[in-house]
């Protein structure tokens, strides 16, 4: 015999995914005058040799000719080199952030490791890139090379190891797609949600609408700190020569 108690949470249960399941209000079904979702111009998917084109609706952050949106993390212009169609950190100059800040976005990054390969784990071909300056998706070269799970390709370093290793081979362009929405806070500056981030990896889903459990760090989990709903995008300099290319970011309302 089922006890009360359960016939009623499964009813509350129910009640709960009808009322999530319901429709705006405003619009009928199939109402043809419901307002059509925007058109967008898909682009075009890049290829080995060829970076594709971004949405038509996408702010462009770098298109291989040079790097006006962006600004170094010490100060004043950006010391990374621009090469062939791509932009390539340059040891010692430190990290780059956009001059624009985002929040809640879809970025799209492409990055190649150095060839040949040289260094182990950390060491090898080793940069990040930073959503909002503090929550970091590790960009290294983790083709055929051990690391700490949670600071190998694809991480939420420190936080999350990738649900797989989709890693190319040193030297091969490789792409991060992904969804992020900030953390949110009350006007006493209380946690009221948590970060989280979808992430593709050569179009591979690695992290799965993951929640961050503050801004990433090397050896610490540090706490959430109340800032602004939009902050900058960063690229790590840890010293090896990473080149990325064809970076556009989509803001999300």
């Amino acid at each position: 015999m089922i006890r009360h108690s359960a016939l009623a949470a499964a009813a509350a249960t129910a009640l709960a995914l009808a009322a999530f399941a319901q429709p705006p209000k405003e619009w009928a079904i199939h109402d043809m005058n419901r307002p059509l979702p925007r058109v967008v111009d898909p682009g075009t998917a890049s290829t080995a040799d060829q970076p594709g084109r971004p949405p038509s609706d996408a702010v462009v952050l770098f298109d291989g000719k040079d790097l006006s949106r962006w600004r170094a993390d010490k100060g004043g212009a950006a010391g990374w080199k621009v090469d062939n169609g791509a932009m390539e950190v340059v040891k010692g100059t430190g990290g780059i952030h956009t001059e624009q800040p985002f929040g809640d976005a879809q970025l799209h990054v492409e990055w190649r490791t150095p060839t040949p390969a040289s260094g182990e784990g950390q060491e090898r071909g080793n940069s990040g890139v930073f959503l909002m300056g503090l929550y970091e998706v590790q960009v290294l070269d983790s083709y055929q090379s051990r690391t700490y799970a949670d600071g190998q390709a694809a991480a939420l370093y420190g936080q999350s190891p990738p649900l797989v290793n989709a890693s190319r081979a040193p030297g091969e362009w490789q792409t991060y797609d992904i969804v992020f929405h900030g953390p949110r806070f009350g006007p006493d500056g209380a946690l009221l949600r948590p970060a989280r981030a979808t992430v593709l990896h050569n179009g591979v889903l690695v992290q799965d609408n993951q929640a961050l459990t503050g801004p990433t760090a090397h050896q610490a989990r540090p706490p959430y700190k109340a800032h602004p709903e939009k902050l900058p995008l960063g690229l790590q300099d840890h010293g090896n020569p990473v080149r990325y290319r064809n970076v556009w970011v989509r803001e999300l309302s």
